[in-house]
């Protein structure tokens, strides 16, 4: 009989609880190590973290009782960093110990990011004979897989656009909410070109676009952003706290890919906090838009299809499905850096 995949589980955020649930409830896998980083949870057997049955799995707050855990693959979950690489050294530190590690932040694509960044990545990949890949529904999907495809029907195209909404008003961390999203600041004090909020979302959808760049067979010369911010036409309670008026309510994240001198790729993601918002109600969750022969528009949207009573929002079990497909393939995968999509998309 085959064992189970041995899986630690790093963060227990709304996310990284979700994936949490997900491999405690799947017979493929096995639970063998928990990280968390607040001191509310250390201590705690992650089956009550994760609001199942115990587990025997104790969270810890130290890496290295994680780095001497014999597992195959960790699931990488923490809140965005700023700077973005900034979970690299303990990325690295796990490929070298002999884990495989799939990310939902980053590491879709990371040769976006420079030719030395990913070397390095991939040395440390080598050096422990294990396997690193990001996944997810954006990045990860919604660009890489499902825009590519829909290319497929074109005989040319000028321009492949993808849009995401994201209602954040029931996001309950307030850190994450003011701190890594960036609501509720002053509009003067966040530098869109060169900030440290623009340079987050430069660097994870730039991933984005040359994953799907690389699946329709486009060289691009490099990535331009164009981001903007709209604000609380009133005060605005949330989850996480209170949005006063005047303050961001919305951000829009916009990365382009530009082949010639022209941009042959957009990527927009917009995390809001006002759902009443005429720029944004009404409109899908996800929406693609190839511009060529034939032109094409697609609209997506997730629905609730969990029991009553459960809390966990669509798209964290789109991203817990997403990160468990990727599991046995991570797991059996040569080392280095892995793309979790085709190389090309068929026509």
């Amino acid at each position: 009989m085959t064992r189970p995949i041995r899986v630690i589980q790093w963060a227990t955020g709304s996310m990284g609880k979700t994936c949490l649930r997900a491999v405690l409830d799947d017979p493929r896998f096995e639970l063998v190590g928990l990280f968390v980083y607040g001191a509310a949870k250390a201590g705690k057997d992650a089956g009550e973290i994760a609001r199942r049955d115990p587990t025997g799995i104790i969270a810890t707050r130290s890496v290295e009782e994680i780095l001497a855990l014999d597992a195959d693959v960790v699931l990488h979950c923490p809140m965005l960093s700023d700077p973005y690489d900034g979970h690299d050294a303990d990325v690295r530190r796990l490929l070298e110990s002999g884990k495989n590690v799939i990310s939902i932040n980053n590491y879709f694509e990371p040769r976006a990011l420079g030719a030395e960044h990913a070397a390095t990545l991939e040395s440390s990949a080598l050096k422990g004979g294990a396997t690193l890949a990001g996944t997810g529904v954006n990045p990860g999907w919604v660009a890489e897989r499902m825009a590519a495809n829909a290319v497929a029907l074109c005989l040319s195209h000028t321009n492949v656009a993808t849009r995401e909404i994201i209602d954040c008003t029931t996001v309950p961390n307030p850190d994450y909410v003011f701190g890594a999203l960036g609501f509720g600041a002053d509009p003067a004090t966040i530098d869109l070109v060169a900030g440290p909020l623009a340079r987050t979302f430069d660097s994870m959808f730039a991933q984005s676009v040359e994953g799907l760049a690389q699946r329709i067979g486009l060289a691009l010369d490099g990535y331009e952003s164009d981001h903007q911010l709209r604000l609380a036409g009133r005060d605005l309670n949330v989850a996480a706290g209170m949005i006063p008026q005047g303050t961001v309510a919305a951000t829009t994240w916009r990365v382009h890919g530009v082949a010639d001198g022209v941009r042959r790729i957009t990527h927009e993601v917009n995390w809001i906090m006002d759902p009443t918002d005429l720029a944004f109600a009404g409109k899908p969750h996800w929406q693609i838009e190839v511009e060529g022969t034939p032109g094409l528009t697609i609209a997506m949207d997730l629905v609730a299809g969990a029991p009553s009573g459960v809390r966990t929002k669509p798209e964290q079990f789109a991203v817990a499905a997403m990160v468990l497909d990727a599991i046995p393939r991570v797991v059996a995968a040569p080392p280095g850096l892995l793309r979790l999509w085709p190389e090309r998309v068929a026509r």
